[in-house]
């Protein structure tokens, strides 16, 4: 298993002290949100990728993906009818796709429920429809960078846009890119699917459309630290021998940053060792 932490958990520490952390506590990547380097995600380049590569990999660790795109700059939307301001958000998302590929990440996360999610006056189908159009528009470019770029499905009380892992591989097949697919956060999941999350996994897996997963509570704790079981999702990255990324993203923390990271790593290791 491949255990990624995403960055925030350990916020306000420095990259270079949270590379520190992550690789004490056994991880072996980070997942970057954007908007941890910078206010201005916009002046992300190949320059700073070099140093959070370097950074990484002076650790032992490596970047294993970025999520949490759309963070900053404030208003951006895919969804929006105003062309200059979809172009925006279409740009920096072309900025962070080669971003990642600098970096040496192959995945890219894209949750941002609020820029997704319908405006006044907008209808779930017109919004849905848009996303999917932007997402269309960003498959060559993903192609070309090398990397894979993922719609996340997320809780109803997030977004009413793309909530279920069956919904997402509808819309990744009907782009119809390799460049595009989805990918499981098991706190999601937990809240959104009508069978248990360790059978939708299995399933979208099996069918190609799942190339990421992220681990935590469904009360957005970290693994671990609720009722969420994580040995039968556990159990199907294993027997289906997944080799991709499974990045670890509490979304409360306790007793804090640090120590909710330390005990979700343990957690999972743990169960990992003990499977069949």
């Amino acid at each position: 298993m491949k255990l990624a932490l995403c960055n925030e958990v350990l916020l306000p520490l420095s990259l270079v002290e949270q590379c520190e952390a992550a690789a004490r506590m056994g991880y072996d990547a980070l997942e970057i949100a954007p908007f941890t380097l910078t206010n201005d995600p916009t002046t992300l380049d190949t320059a700073v990728a070099n140093q959070v590569r370097a950074t990484a990999n002076s650790h032992g660790l490596v970047v294993s993906s970025l999520h949490w795109l759309l963070v900053k700059p404030e208003g951006l939307s895919l969804v929006t009818d105003d062309a200059a301001l979809r172009r925006r958000t279409l740009d920096l998302l072309r900025r962070l796709i080669d971003f990642a590929a600098a970096c040496g990440a192959r995945v890219l996360v894209h949750g941002s429920p609020r820029q997704r999610s319908p405006q006044p006056g907008q209808s779930v189908a017109d919004a849905t429809s848009r996303l999917e159009a932007a997402l269309a528009e960003l498959a060559p470019h993903a192609a070309a960078a090398g990397v894979v770029y993922c719609i996340e499905p997320l809780g109803p009380f997030e977004t009413n846009v793309i909530n279920t892992v069956a919904e997402a591989a509808a819309l990744v097949d009907r782009i119809g890119s390799p460049a595009i697919r989805t990918m499981l956060d098991v706190s999601a999941a937990s809240h959104s699917e009508s069978n248990p999350v360790h059978e939708v996994l299995r399933t979208f897996l099996a069918s190609g459309h799942i190339a990421h997963v992220q681990v935590n509570d469904k009360n957005r704790r970290g693994p671990g630290q609720g009722d969420t079981d994580q040995r039968p999702v556990l159990q199907v990255l294993k027997d289906m021998r997944y080799t991709g990324w499974v990045a670890v993203e509490p979304f409360e923390y306790l007793p804090d940053g640090p120590g909710c990271a330390d005990i979700s790593a343990r957690h999972v290791r743990h169960i990992w060792r003990d499977l069949p």
